[in-house]
């Protein structure tokens, strides 16, 4: 399971250094990962500093830190 984290979020940092900020929304419609492991995948991200996550209502912006 670790190294099917560890492969969607290589997926998300492409993702987003492609597209930019995206809403999660965005992202697990994009993806073509279950929204499971979007959200463990984006918890390793966050959590090694490499994203930004801000609540927007009932959703949030995702974007790659500028300085990562």
């Amino acid at each position: 399971m670790i190294t099917e984290i560890g492969i969607v979020a290589g997926d998300i940092w492409h993702f987003l250094d492609q597209r930019g900020e995206v809403t999660l929304t965005e992202l697990v419609q994009n993806t073509d990962k279950s929204r499971d492991n979007v959200l463990m995948s984006l918890g390793w991200l966050a959590r090694e500093g490499h994203v930004l996550l801000q609540q927007v209502g009932n959703d949030y912006r995702v974007s790659l830190r500028k300085d990562a």
